[in-house]
């Protein structure tokens, strides 16, 4: 039971009394009157509503009073309205009245929105006493849903009119109730889809269920009120039902009574408004006037109007008031209608200034948890609840009470700068404290990396691995930190395991293997963890961390990168014919793995040439490398047989025509002579390869070179004899063979052979006596053959002189007697030519190209006239006589060439003429003259 003497007080409203509206002239207005003899009221629908009483009138009005001030009315009943109920969800007005003297009221139902001459449609008009015993009506209540109407009587019973309570035909009266107490307050309670009745009499309360077939009832209470004592609350007092006696107010529910407040005073009206329980009560104690309408005040004295916040226990206005008649809701105000009829409205402070108008007190008085609740129940927003947390964590701070303090600051995460808080809760004694609130801050997701590793920190220092792995055990979810600083802070306080832990969960895998490697030095699991990760990252991190691992775990690490560079799946993949085919890295790039791991390395590379045809060239190169390392150091023969075929076996491959010169560079490097002699045959350099033999003075090697690639390159003879004629060895053997080679194939002049020898001390003339013999025989047969040749075209020279000046001085005359082309008997008309042959007209036609040349001798014309031009456009290529002459071993004869050729004379074709005649005009005359001599003979 509590006891309001102890609530505190607040001035939530303000009062006025209503006043008329301002006239024209803009007087003040006067206050607004009620018609005289309001006798009952009511409010909804945007109006309040009136009954009045004027006995002897002969009319009772029903007043509607809107917001604008402006009554209106019509009449209701001749005689009185004693009840009205208006719905507030629908434009329905319920009114019991009477229209005859004596105990008969009637129920009438009005319909507002509808007219009927003017005056709302009365839908229904039905006698409220049930039977023929009168009573006089108590109390009226209808449902929202228009289907269910109570009312009560002064003989202690109540009627229930079920169905349309517009209609007649569609609803059904009968009696609930039967009581010896009159009936003081009845109430609707919807639930979902169950209705109950509450009904309170003078001396007892009972709850009747409607959404039950018998309606089953159970008395709440043995106690009840007066009339107008009763209400019931809205949904934030979950719909109780409100009974006001003289000593407490007592809350129902359809089962059970609920919680009391000790409210002292004879209460006379009991309305809920907005979370308010409204009591109007006298300001003395005064004794009832009949049985069961004591609370009617027949005197004069104040009455007091509380208003009561039942949730946070405390007055938001009281007030005295004279002679009240009733208090009603509308507009979002409270209207107080006294018996002088003036209007009294109160208006409630905004949520914002009530709450500056309480806050300092309740601050001062530290009832922080009143402020709160005062906050919560007007909605006030986060931001003002956030300062008042605020405040009162530091009040509990400031009295040392830390861990109530800490529960107030983590109510104002969110809102509250978090340094403000920690830097209260730095200190060491106060780590218990500092980690709830950052375990919080961590829980609504509104943490930085600072605040984790500040927690995690507290975790460590507190040695709470409980906490510790609470926390970064979190779902996936529910993770509401900065992984990798958890990580990071972890690692430095020592905890290894939980570091790694977060790392695998959360896929950080540069720190899980770091962790692993740097500090558990577990190199074997963290080689297990690299070959489950996706290729990209296995490639990465294999780059990344190779070398340490292949200095621990040599030969798994090598496993492991051939399967990188082959065909690659992360370990626990399920393995199956729809698996998709595997990648793989550039096995070139691992080869610094390998650094100190030559045996490791030379395995690694091995497998990549066997599978992988395609590997790329720097894998051949180190191959090769490392297989001329080992062979220049092996000791024992067999082995290094062995390595020697191997490392010659790579070079055959076909695999370093790219990289010549590197893979010559690694043979010479390491004195590897058939990969050397290999090498320069591939790259046809048969120079060095005989320079080679000549430095290792292997002479028969040197012949041999000679006579394999001489004919490729026929300066290796001279080179050869060269060498030998410098050698001062007896090497009277080679040079003679390499003497008959150059004669053989005319290499060098003989001259210069003299001159190469001369610079031999142990070469005699012996060695090149047969060769000089040779030479010069050759040299006399060659000028016996040059001036038989010569004798020859003099005389052919001399012939062709004499045939010129014989045609040029002599009629020639045409002896032939067959046709040079079809050797038939020659007919007229014929053709003749000069140089004796002659045709059938016919026949020199279709096989002649030209008028003026002979068909059988213009193939060897043109043949002549051909190399005669050819000579004129080799004249001046300066070039290429000089390179021919620079390449060739006997110059003498391209100057011959080239001499013959007509290159350094004029060329002339005829023998001198006379002056201002060509030969071309000499030889068109002749042909001229032959066609003409044709025609004639023609």
């Amino acid at each position: 039971m509590a006891a309001y003497l102890q609530w505190r007080r607040f001035v939530f409203f303000d009062r006025e009394t209503v006043r008329e509206p301002t006239g024209p002239d803009g007087a003040s207005a006067k206050p607004f009157a009620l018609p005289p003899g309001i006798a009952v009221c009511d409010s909804g629908r945007g109006s309040l509503v009136f009954g009045d009483i004027l006995c002897g009138a002969g009319r009772c009005h029903i007043w509607f009073l809107p917001r604008s001030l402006q009554l209106s009315s019509f009449q209701a009943y001749k005689l009185r309205v004693t009840h009205l109920y208006q719905l507030k969800q629908h434009s329905i007005l319920v009114s019991i009245g009477e229209d005859e003297e004596g105990i008969n009221p009637l129920v009438k139902v009005w319909n507002l929105e509808k007219r009927d001459g003017g005056n709302p449609l009365c839908t229904r008009i039905f006698p409220a006493i049930p039977g023929n015993k009168p009573t006089v009506v108590s109390c009226l209540t209808v449902h929202e849903n228009l289907n269910f109407m109570a009312i009560g009587f002064a003989d202690g019973s109540v009627v229930l009119t079920k169905g349309d309570i517009t209609r007649d035909r569609h609803s059904k009266t009968q009696i609930l109730h039967e009581g010896s107490y009159p009936v003081t307050g009845l109430a609707f309670r919807q639930s979902g889809k169950t209705t109950h009745l509450f009904v309170v009499t003078t001396e007892n309360i009972q709850s009747y269920m409607l959404s039950v077939k018998d309606y089953p009832h159970l008395e709440l209470d043995t106690h009840g009120c007066g009339l107008r004592c009763s209400s019931l609350s809205d949904p934030s007092q979950d719909l109780q039902f409100i009974v006001a006696g003289n000593e407490c107010v007592y809350l129902y529910q359809p089962d059970e009574r609920g919680p009391c407040f000790a409210f002292e005073g004879q209460k006379l009206i009991v309305h809920w408004y907005r979370g308010y329980l409204i009591i109007v009560s006298k300001d003395r104690k005064t004794s009832p006037k009949s049985e069961f309408a004591g609370n009617e005040a027949q005197n004069s004295d104040k009455q007091v109007l509380n208003i009561y916040d039942l949730c946070n226990k405390f007055i938001a206005y009281s007030s005295v008031f004279d002679d009240v008649v009733d208090v009603l809701a509308e507009w979002g105000s409270l209207y107080v209608l006294t018996r002088d009829g003036k209007i009294h409205a109160l208006q409630e402070k905004d949520t914002q200034t009530k709450l500056e108008a309480c806050k300092f007190m309740l601050f001062r008085k530290n009832l922080f948890e009143m402020a709160i609740n005062l906050a919560k129940s007007h909605h006030l927003d986060s931001d003002g609840l956030s300062e008042i947390f605020r405040q009162y964590g530091d009040h509990l701070y400031n009295k040392g009470n830390h861990d109530g303090a800490i529960q107030q600051y983590i109510r104002t995460i969110g809102k509250l700068e978090p340094s403000y808080v920690i830097r209260k809760f730095l200190d060491a004694q106060r780590i218990h404290n500092l980690t709830a609130y950052l375990q919080m801050l961590h829980l609504q997701s509104l943490a930085n990396a600072d605040h984790t590793t500040l927690l995690l920190n507290c975790y460590t220092k507190l040695k709470d691995s409980s906490k510790l792995e609470e926390f970064i055990k979190t779902s996936e979810s529910e993770v509401h930190f900065d992984v990798e600083t958890a990580i990071k802070v972890l690692r430095q306080a020592g905890y290894h395991s939980h570091a790694v832990y977060l790392a695998e969960k959360h896929e950080h895998h540069e720190w899980y293997l770091k962790i692993q490697l740097e500090d558990i030095k577990n190199y074997q699991e963290a080689l297990r963890y690299i070959g489950k990760l996706p290729f990209e990252q296995a490639e990465s991190n294999m780059k990344r961390y190779g070398k340490i691992l292949m200095h621990h775990v040599p030969n798994e690490t090598t496993e492991l990168l051939k399967i990188l560079c082959t065909d690659y799946h992360p370990s626990g993949v399920n393995e199956g014919p729809g698996m998709l085919e595997g990648k793989k890295a550039n096995s070139e790039e691992f080869i610094p793995v390998f650094a100190n791991n030559s045996r490791e390395l030379k395995a690694f590379l091995e497998r990549m040439t066997e599978v992988q045809a395609d590997s790329p060239q720097g894998v051949y190169d180190t191959l090769l490398e490392l297989r001329l390392q080992n062979w220049a150091h092996e000791q024992d023969e067999q082995i290094k047989e062995k390595l020697h075929n191997e490392a010659l076996t790579l070079l055959k491959s076909g695999r370093f025509k790219t990289v010549f010169d590197k893979a010559l560079v690694l043979c010479q490097m390491h004195n590897f002579k058939d990969g050397v002699l290999y090498l320069y045959e591939q790259g046809k350099l048969f120079q060095q390869i005989m320079h080679y033999h000549m430095q290792n003075e292997q002479y028969k090697k040197v012949i041999e070179v000679c006579e394999l690639y001489g004919d490729q390159e026929a300066c290796l003879w001279e080179q050869a004899l060269g060498y030998f004629a410098r050698k001062e060895e007896n090497c009277k053997e080679y040079i003679a063979a390499v003497l008959k080679h150059i004669e053989n194939k005319n290499l060098m002049p003989p001259l210069l052979v003299v001159q190469t020898l001369a610079h031999n001390s142990t070469a005699t003339l012996s060695v090149i006596k047969d060769y000089l013999v040779n030479k010069l025989q050759k040299q006399s047969r060659q000028i016996e053959q040059d001036e038989q040749r010569i004798q020859k075209y003099r005389e052919e020279t001399t012939r062709i002189r004499l045939e010129i000046e014989e045609l040029k001085a002599s009629p020639k005359i045409f002896q032939k007697t067959k046709c040079s082309i079809c050797t038939s008997a020659l007919e007229l008309p014929s053709v003749h030519f000069l140089c004796g042959h002659s045709f059938h007209q016919h026949c020199f036609e279709s096989y002649s190209e030209s008028d003026s040349e002979c068909p059988t001798c213009m193939p060897e014309n043109r043949k002549v006239m051909d190399m005669i031009r050819a000579q004129e456009q080799k004249r001046d290529l300066h070039d290429q006589f000089q390179h021919q002459l620079k390449c060739s071993n006997d110059g003498f004869s391209v100057v011959a060439d080239y001499f013959g050729r007509g290159v350094f004379n004029k060329l002339t074709l005829i023998t001198d003429l006379p002056s201002g005649k060509s030969a071309t005009t000499i030889e068109a005359g002749l042909q001229r003259e032959l066609l003409i001599h044709t025609k004639r003979s023609t």
